[in-house]
């Protein structure tokens, strides 16, 4: 752009020229590192990154509604119950609830969900008890069921307690304490590879790649490895190429590819992957 905006014939044409035009350059080079990075302490981010899909949506979320229920189940995937949603556009409170998950850090969103929950409990007089200090997860499940039983309090709240419960799962998940060693690792990253080169920042990553049989919950799984290899070839830039370079990725490959074909059950992107 530089080159262009100095050329000399150029320069004479904008000087000519009767009309004016404008070339706007954008560099998409980060594109990838945003997609995949995981640097926000934001709500919203985690819910949608977290909770299944909606069936037929690409940007909305189930919610387990069994809470609200008097179903005793431990499973999961409960389908008895219809899921709940984000997307509340009838219910002011759960859409000014779903702003602060947007715009505020997470402590501060977490605190507004109990606002929200404690102002309607009260306008339903429902019987809460008001704690200050740290919200909790628990501390929420616990307002949430004092409206289970009070059919016209959920008539009145459900847009705000699919809000709710779907803050709550998001905080309960494993993958959101996973989300933090995400973000320490990539922060390490950028220090590691702003004074390293590419093949010992690959050398660091070997020993973390552990298969089916040997990982434990807090280990990464073969598609965190992609999406942290997307992100470190992302915002690394220009990558000088080289024999020690290419040793080091097929160390990688290799020791990533038994981890794939080790996987008892692959996942629906593995399986798209290979």
């Amino acid at each position: 752009a530089a080159e262009l905006a100095s050329y000399a014939p150029a320069r004479n044409r904008r000087r000519m020229a009767t009309n004016k035009a404008s070339v706007v350059f954008v560099d998409r080079t980060l594109d990838l590192a945003g997609a995949v990075g995981h640097h926000g302490d934001n709500l919203a981010e985690k819910v949608l990154s977290v909770l299944p899909k909606l069936p037929g949506h690409k940007t909305d979320v189930m919610v387990n509604m069994v809470e609200l229920t008097a179903l005793q189940t431990t499973d999961e995937t409960c389908s008895i119950v219809a899921p709940g949603c984000l997307a509340q556009p009838n219910d002011p409170a759960a859409k000014a609830l779903w702003e602060s998950f947007m715009n505020l850090k997470q402590k501060e969103a977490v605190m507004e969900a109990r606002r929200h929950l404690v102002e309607a409990a009260s306008r339903e007089n429902l019987p809460i008890k008001m704690s200050m200090g740290e919200v909790t997860p628990e501390q929420l499940s616990s307002y949430i069921q004092l409206f289970r039983n009070n059919l016209k309090a959920l008539e009145n709240h459900c847009g705000l307690l699919q809000l709710v419960l779907a803050m709550i799962q998001t905080l309960k998940h494993p993958q959101t304490s996973k989300w933090d060693n995400f973000l320490a690792f990539e922060r390490l990253l950028l220090q590691t590879i702003g004074e390293s080169e590419m093949p010992s920042v690959l050398k660091q990553l070997l020993p973390m790649i552990k298969s089916y049989n040997e990982r434990t919950k807090d280990d990464y799984t073969c598609e965190d490895f992609l999406v942290l290899l997307l992100y470190m070839y992302s915002v690394v830039g220009e990558i000088k190429s080289g024999k020690e370079l290419d040793a080091a990725e097929e160390e990688v490959k290799k020791v990533l590819v038994k981890a794939i074909c080790d996987e008892p059950e692959p996942s629906l992107l593995l399986q798209k992957i290979t």
